[in-house]
């Protein structure tokens, strides 16, 4: 094997695999609408295949789990399909994950989110649950890191879903999660409250995604490249396993 993925795996390759992991990863997704180009299983298979590619990067370290394919989405229920967990249900989900775990001897964990509204959910969970279970409870958004190239090539004013970015990554991960004939831009509503609630404004707040956008896009999907999502995810997927080394004390074996 050159990555541990817990769905592809006997208990007796587990048992064998647990002699050298340190880490569980935990995808964790949602089911929303992404728009005309986009199904909605988006988040949680693209949350699944950076934590394969980060487990490849980190073998034998890490140990990838059963994904969270559902998470907190209320700011979607209007378009047809959406499935919204509540907060303390998804930290229930990831309490049970983290004890089933830890009976086998699993004390770290990370939280790989590709869904923007559960971040402030994780942020709760990893402090609940570092302190209930007395564990390491971590967390990172899949592509958040890779900063230079999304700064370098992303240039829309808002971006973040069903935009050249997450097209991009799902083409070089996932191309199946697009419908290249209904690639487009976002429908932008004028006016409304979104503008002064958006990150980085004052004040942040709740608003539907339908005052935001008519199509339930943002950003701009027709300069997607599968290019561009293979030096983003790359990116992204080498600046986790950085952190993680150094997080896990690996840097210092590596230099012993």
């Amino acid at each position: 094997m050159n990555s541990y993925v817990l769905t592809n795996m006997t208990w007796e390759e587990v048992e064998d695999a647990l002699k050298t992991v340190k880490m569980a990863v935990i995808p964790i997704g949602a089911h929303e609408q992404h728009g005309p180009h986009m199904i909605e299983s988006c988040d949680a298979v693209l949350a699944t295949e950076m934590a394969k590619k980060i487990a490849e990067r980190m073998h034998p370290h890490l140990i990838v789990t059963p994904t969270v394919n559902m998470g907190v989405s209320p700011h979607h229920m209007n378009f047809p399909g959406t499935i919204s967990l509540k907060p303390d249900t998804l930290i229930a989900i990831l309490r049970d994950m983290v004890r089933s775990l830890k009976h086998h001897g699993i004390n770290k964990f990370l939280f790989l989110n590709a869904h923007g509204g559960n971040q402030s959910t994780l942020s709760v969970a990893s402090t609940v649950l570092s302190e209930e279970e007395k564990a390491e409870v971590y967390y990172a958004k899949t592509t958040a890191s890779a900063k230079e190239s999304i700064q370098h090539f992303i240039h829309s004013p808002i971006f973040g879903h069903s935009c050249e970015r997450e097209v991009s990554e799902a083409l070089y991960l996932a191309p199946y999660l697009i419908r290249p004939d209904k690639l487009t831009s976002g429908d932008f509503c004028e006016g409304g409250r979104y503008k002064q609630l958006r990150p980085g404004k004052a004040i942040q707040g709740f608003y539907h995604y339908e005052e935001m956008t008519k199509n339930g896009c943002i950003g701009d999907a027709t300069k997607a490249s599968r290019e561009l999502g293979e030096q983003i995810v790359t990116e992204a997927t080498e600046n986790i396993a950085q952190a993680l080394r150094e997080l896990l004390g690996l840097e210092v074996e590596m230099l012993n």
